[in-house]
């Protein structure tokens, strides 16, 4: 006869440490793409923050190259955005004369690879959207054998005792995955459109290279952008919400 209180204790310590490790790994990948960059962080309040980004499962923070003292007189040196605060991000610009030779360099060889991409790199990505469309499909079945052990063995009232960790573990499992397929998006992937941002109460458009997208964000790269209109007019990538931006257009 199975020791019940142990093994739920081994199991509760088993979906702690499975979910732990998933959380951790856990990064949007079009924030993650301008990591270690120089980036400007524009809310929908109008603030203004800019320093290097730094990206994780939990948020983001934006270190400063100096100390800033902020008006009541204390030291700031960064600015965190916690994940529940996205809503209030309304772009992260990269603006590509605020990079180094280096990372000139590299964000060159994104461009090149992201803009009309090889047959080997989409026919990569389809093999990933298959995956990312047949979770559900996974996580159906998952559900239909767990129910089945559940009923006909002698671990089943473990399982059943263990629902809450197994629903988390499984949470956690499909939140990894970490991007929403979209195919309206996924055609126009590598080729140049035209995305529109909302601004309050207005709408602009901004032509350039859609990169990659997951479920909250756009990324498009070589973007002529400015914040206000009284500024001139920069050479830019964009990471934009999907609550702000669209892409409105193909431009080619």
């Amino acid at each position: 006869m199975p020791d019940t209180f142990a093994i739920t204790i081994v199991s509760i310590i088993i979906f702690t440490i499975v979910g732990a490790f998933i959380r951790g790994r856990i990064r949007d990948k079009c924030l993650k793409d301008f990591s270690e960059d120089l980036v400007t962080l524009e809310e929908t309040t109008g603030k203004i923050i800019w320093g290097k980004l730094s990206v994780e499962n939990t948020g983001l923070e934006l270190v400063y190259l100096t100390k800033h003292k902020d008006k009541s007189g204390h030291d700031e040196t960064s600015y965190i955005l916690y994940k529940h605060e996205y809503p209030n991000l309304q772009a992260l610009i990269r603006y590509h004369d605020e990079l180094n030779e280096e990372r000139k360099k590299k964000r060159e060889e994104e461009l090149k690879r992201a803009y009309h991409p090889t047959a080997l790199r989409r026919f990569k990505r389809r093999i990933q959207n298959f995956f990312k469309t047949a979770r559900d499909s996974v996580m159906d079945v998952m559900n239909l054998l767990i129910g089945q052990v559940k009923r006909t063995t002698p671990a089943g009232a473990m399982l059943t005792s263990q629902d809450k960790y197994i629903s988390q573990t499984k949470q956690e499992l499909m939140g990894s995955v970490g991007t929403s397929f979209e195919p309206l998006l996924e055609r126009h992937i590598g080729k140049r459109v035209v995305l529109e941002l909302a601004k309050g109460d207005k709408i602009f458009e901004y032509p350039g290279v859609l990169k990659d997208y997951t479920a909250e964000f756009i990324e498009v790269m070589d973007v002529g952008y400015r914040i206000k209109e009284d500024q001139p007019t920069r050479k830019a990538d964009l990471v934009i919400p999907r609550k702000y931006g669209l892409i409105r257009h193909l431009g080619e």
